[in-house]
């Protein structure tokens, strides 16, 4: 602020004297009174003042005044104030006559009152209270001003004047300099000032400003700058400063600077990103503050599993990934044999599961080899910085050589003639022998006998005459070509049936007048033309005259599989089940099973849980079943079917067999585990606690497993919620597969009653299985609508209280399981599907299926409930809050009123 005080006085009666402050301090003023004559009009004026750019003058002034009241005899014209002007010029020309003393060329700031007046007076003279009054005044354009003072009759001091203007300072703020700025000409102005930013700073978004206001303080920020990319800010941000060597900085911002990543270096200060060194690598998508890394080291202990022309590769991962976690491998196939001089890359008929390059697993399934061919396979390791390197990426090779492959599924089969006893089959050689065909085994039983009483012939060539069979009867027959490398699988399950005795003696009557007629001819020719006749007959009439229902048999397959997919094999078909075993499960060393703990009891022994370590694989948890001391030999045949069973399945909704230990103590079967245990018990536990989408997804799940188990003619027999497991996805897999308690006495399991010799779940099984034994997929099908009901009840026990016989009675009286609380109407019809008497028209597992996807990409099918129906006998007793566990306690009550109730009221 620049201080100024007024000079010597020009006008009337302001003279110059000593006084004091009200601190009794000595001081100079400018002073007036005469109070007692009228018409006063005294002036006094500043020196001239430069402008110096400001628009606005403040004014301070210091001064006293003394009270009319207090002055004796003091006429009416007493004032208590003065008028503060100001004249501008731009040169110091003023004179004591120029400008003239009045109002107008002078323009008037303000009329200037004391807050406080003094009137004591001692003798020292007069003490004086000072005040002090602040004015401004503006715009201002010329060089310069002068002040006066005016006084029309009081009596007071002028003690000292301030002349001054406001600006704000040059400050460096938001990164950005702004130079010092003058105020606006009034006192609300705000003056825009355009920053600029420090060296080595940049713009962000908007130009940066500031504005001045009247106070001459900086406000209103707009925009920024910052550091750019290679700087950082210091000295508390009035400085950008470069990056030292070693570290960098990639943007523009706030941020300071990072040291280099391992691996990576800078070449000059104010680096922006560092360098890989050599021998490491950074992708385009790496971000820069990732250190640099390196091809990873070749693949670890490779193992092979050679099975005829197909080979099972896995390995370690490498020891050194590179400092990358998106390793994957690449398999190159190299052919050895043949005679070609070295080893050549294999042909595109070779195939590779899931793929041959940018493999995730560390495990590769490739087929189609050539027999008795030598083979080298490199397994490569590959990141993302691989192609990077000019080096070709490390590997671990593993030399195989594939053994014969066994002949394919024989496709076609068919019919030439039959008899009462007899039936005469023929059928095509497989379409890829793989060798020369050594002979084929045919295998045959009666379709209403289970498949462990079958029957197997051997034949040179693709014909077959199967005798000694009963007359009218239907017989499944499958068949499957041998060569050198062995058995291949057998082919789906065809059915023909012979001709029963009155079929055969019509077709013989018919035949007869020929026969008479022909006699002449003499008894050899009579010979031979009856064997002419019944050949005839029997390639051409007798075919024709097979009753409807065998015709609908021969085109009747579980499965119209496709050549060379995969179909079911019972175990039992083996003379040595233990064959069976070997060949569908892996066996495990003992030393690679650790059991944890036990967590249930199984048919044959202990359920426990544990963890599985194989050679060149990652440590798993998995189930284990084991087979209890004192077994017979029987008994370990039928614990180790389940696994033979089992081991031929690959569904990710049923449970996967990872292998066997038959060659230790305990035998054990291990599979994968669980984590939520049985299905029944889960849904128990957590009733009410899911959404129905996600019910329908449990159930589409156990559907979609059964799908795969029926396409590959494996029938359950047993389906049930009690055998589905739950993960911990909520995944659910279709499990328990050991069908020997079917065939076993012992009826201390309720749930499992005898009928017709061997134990049957009634309350899950169809109508024609329980009466006929005749398990097919269609029976599984009624077993999955029970599952639905069980589902959609949480657990409930189908039937609630009822006995077995009373579940019987009803459903051969047409009753069925009504919808539990909240199913939806959709589903309960579902099950109603299932449930239909007649086996042939339930629905497939594919249509059921695709039935629940439909439910599931439309959720609304699933709102609408089913209502409350009259003359459902299993409702009566079902209160309307859904306890439907209520049954009428009285079952003979129940039964000896069915035929008279018409309605019932809930």
């Amino acid at each position: 602020h620049i201080r100024l005080f007024t000079g010597s006085s020009i006008g009337w009666d302001w003279e110059e004297v000593s006084g004091y402050d009200e601190h009794m301090n000595t001081i100079r003023t400018y002073q007036v009174c005469n109070v007692f004559d009228s018409n006063q009009n005294n002036w006094v004026r500043t020196k001239y003042i430069r402008r110096r750019g400001a628009q606005r003058i403040h004014v301070e002034m210091k001064f006293s005044v003394r009270d009319c009241s207090s002055i004796p005899n003091v006429p009416g014209s007493c004032k208590e104030t003065f008028n503060l002007y100001y004249y501008e010029s731009d040169s110091d020309t003023a004179t004591r006559s120029s400008p003239a003393w009045m109002e107008n060329p002078w323009i008037k700031v303000d009329t200037i009152a004391a807050d406080e007046s003094f009137s004591q007076v001692d003798l020292g003279g007069r003490v004086m209270k000072i005040n002090t009054e602040v004015r401004s005044f503006g715009p201002v354009s010329k060089n310069g001003f002068y002040l006066a003072f005016q006084d029309y009759g009081g009596c007071m001091s002028l003690i000292a004047v301030r002349v001054f203007y406001r600006k704000c300072p040059r400050i460096i703020t938001n990164g950005a300099l702004f130079q010092e700025t003058l105020s606006g000409a009034e006192s609300t102005s705000l003056v825009a000032a355009r920053g600029v930013c420090i060296p080595n700073a940049e713009e962000v978004d908007v130009p940066i400003k500031l504005y001045c206001n009247g106070d001459g303080e900086w406000m209103v920020p707009i925009g920024r700058c910052m550091c750019k990319a290679g700087n950082e800010a210091v000295e508390n941000g009035t400085v950008c400063k470069a990056c030292p060597s070693g570290f960098f900085k990639p943007t523009q911002g706030d941020e300071s600077c990072m040291q280099c990543p391992i691996n990576s270096r800078t070449t000059s200060e104010g680096a922006i990103n560092c360098v890989c060194r050599n021998g490491y690598y950074r992708t385009d998508s790496d971000p820069l503050q990732m250190p640099c890394t390196t091809v990873p080291s070749a693949p670890q202990a490779v193992i092979s599993s050679v099975n005829e022309t197909s080979v099972m590769l896995e390995w370690m991962p490498p020891r050194d990934s590179g400092g990358r976690e998106d390793v994957v491998y690449n398999i190159i196939c190299k052919s050895c044999g043949g005679g070609r001089g070295g080893c050549t890359r294999c042909g595109d008929n070779v195939q590779f599961l899931p793929r041959q390059l940018g493999l995730t697993e560390s495990r590769v399934y490739i087929s189609d080899l050539l027999a008795h061919t030598q083979y080298t396979f490199e397994v490569q390791a590959v990141n993302g910085v691989s192609d990077q390197s000019p080096y070709s990426p490390q590997y671990a090779s593993v030399n195989i050589t594939t053994n014969q492959a066994a002949p394919s599924t024989v496709s076609i089969m068919h019919q030439v003639s039959r008899t009462v006893d007899s039936i005469t089959l023929s059928w095509s050689q497989p379409d890829q022998p793989n060798g020369v065909i050594l002979d084929y085994e045919l295998q045959y039983y009666e379709k209403d006998q289970s498949e462990y009483n079958s029957t197997t012939i051997r034949s040179q060539t693709n014909t077959a005459v199967i005798r000694g069979l009963k007359s009218g009867s239907i017989y499944v027959f499958q068949v499957r070509a041998r060569t050198v490398a062995g058995f291949g699988r057998y082919s789906g399950k065809l059915y023909f049936q012979t001709m029963t005795e009155e079929e055969y003696n019509t077709r013989l009557q018919e035949k007869l007048p020929l026969i008479i007629g022909s006699a002449a001819a003499g008894l050899v020719f009579l010979i031979a033309l009856v064997v002419i006749i019944i050949v005839c007959n029997r390639r051409r009439g007798f075919d024709r005259g097979d009753s409807e229902y065998t015709d609908k048999l021969q085109h009747y397959t579980s499965g119209h599989m496709s050549p060379g997919m995969k179909i079911y094999i019972d175990p039992f078909t083996y003379e040595d089940p233990n064959e069976a075993v070997r060949e569908f499960a892996k066996e495990i060393d003992i030393s690679c099973v650790k059991i944890e703990q036990v967590i249930g009891a199984g048919e044959f022994g202990e359920v426990c849980s544990g963890n599985l370590k194989l050679p060149g694989k990652r440590e798993m948890f998995v189930a284990i079943k084991t087979l209890k001391s004192g077994y017979t030999e029987k008994q370990r045949r039928d614990f180790l079917s389940e696994a033979s069973i089992m081991g031929q399945f690959d569904h990710p909704n049923v449970i996967h067999l990872e292998g066997v230990v038959t060659k230790s103590s305990p035998v054990m079967i291990i599979t994968e585990f669980m984590e939520n245990g049985s299905l029944d018990t889960f849904l128990r536990q957590n009733d009410g606690q899911f959404t129905v989408i996600q019910l329908v997804g449990m159930l589409r799940g156990i559907a979609s497993g059964m799908k795969y188990l029926a396409d590959m003619n494996y029938v359950h027999r047993d389906l049930a919620a009690r055998n589905i497991l739950v993960n911990s996805n909520l995944v659910c897999k279709v499990s328990d597969f050991g069908l020997s308690r079917f065939l076993e006495d012992d009826t201390s399991d309720p749930t499992y009653t005898s009928a017709l010799g061997g134990k049957i779940p009634i309350r899950w099984t169809a109508p024609e299985a329980i009466q006929y034994r005749k398990f097919t997929s269609a029976s599984d099908v009624w077993s999955y609508g029970i599952v639905m009901w069980e589902v959609m009840s949480y657990g409930e026990r189908p039937y609630w209280d009822m006995t077995n016989q009373d579940v019987i009675n009803a459903i051969e009286q047409d009753y069925r399981l009504p919808p539990p609380m909240d199913c939806p109407s959709a589903l309960h019809q579902l099950m109603l599907d299932c449930w239909q008497k007649d086996r042939n028209n339930r629905p497939k597992f594919s249509q059921i299926v695709n039935n629940l996807d439909k439910m599931i990409r439309n959720p609304n099918t699933l709102k609408a409930m089913t209502p409350l129906a009259s003359g459902d006998i299993l409702r009566v007793g079902v209160t309307l809050a859904g306890h439907q566990k209520k049954i009428l306690n009285s079952v003979q009550m129940m039964r000896a009123q069915m035929n008279q109730i018409q309605s019932v009221e809930v």
